[in-house]
């Protein structure tokens, strides 16, 4: 199947919302805000509209990545720009099949040739280690609360393009989500029951 990657348009957002929103969906908790998250960064200083990329195969959009402005801040209070991946979405019927392999190595290629020097993001090991994604840690890297865990990886982009650079990592407010606000915005979707996965009671 022929597969189609570009920047998203104006006219793709809403559809890509809902892409995202569907495939977060009780995956992590109750319903998702990662839908909400990805309106408030096209709306944010954040936003870079080359990586705002989606995937489209018999032309309708199949899988959506975007990456945003993001720093590593060191002890002196430096501020470096590196990339937060995320949200990053495969409609269900086409996951495991590849597709979104290349959407994110496109999304790595592009990265690089803008010149950007690393891309961060919280995700699966076993699925992001295939891209070259590493725990943050072999970098010097932490969460902006000092925290590190499996899940939290980095890729360099450039040789070198971390050497020198360690600290903590600090993401746009657009992924903070207050819950008034998450509310109001649900009500231009499909009404969705939430449910707790065994995986959200850590069974």
């Amino acid at each position: 199947m022929e597969i189609i990657i570009r920047p998203s348009k104006e006219i793709d957002f809403r559809e890509t919302e809902n892409l995202t929103r569907e495939s977060f969906w009780d995956l992590y908790k109750p319903g998702s805000d990662e839908h909400f998250v990805l309106h408030k960064i096209r709306e944010s200083k954040c936003c870079i509209s080359e990586l705002d990329l989606v995937s489209i195969a018999s032309e309708k959009i199949i899988g959506h990545i975007i990456c945003t402005k993001a720093r590593v801040v060191d002890s002196k209070n430096n501020e470096y720009t590196v990339l937060c991946v995320g949200p990053f979405s495969i409609m269900n019927e086409y996951q495991r099949k590849g597709y979104g392999s290349k959407l994110m190595e496109y999304c790595i290629e592009i990265s690089k040739e803008l010149g950007y020097s690393a891309m961060i993001l919280f995700g699966n090991p076993t699925y992001y280690h295939r891209f070259g994604f590493r725990n943050a840690i072999e970098y010097g890297i932490c969460t902006k609360e000092g925290m590190n865990f499996e899940p939290f990886m980095v890729k360099e982009l450039q040789k070198e393009g971390l050497t020198g650079i360690q600290g903590k990592f600090v993401e746009d407010e657009s992924y903070s989500v207050a819950a008034d606000e998450l509310l109001e915005f649900e009500k231009q979707f499909p009404y969705k029951e939430k449910h707790i996965t065994a995986t959200q009671l850590n069974l």
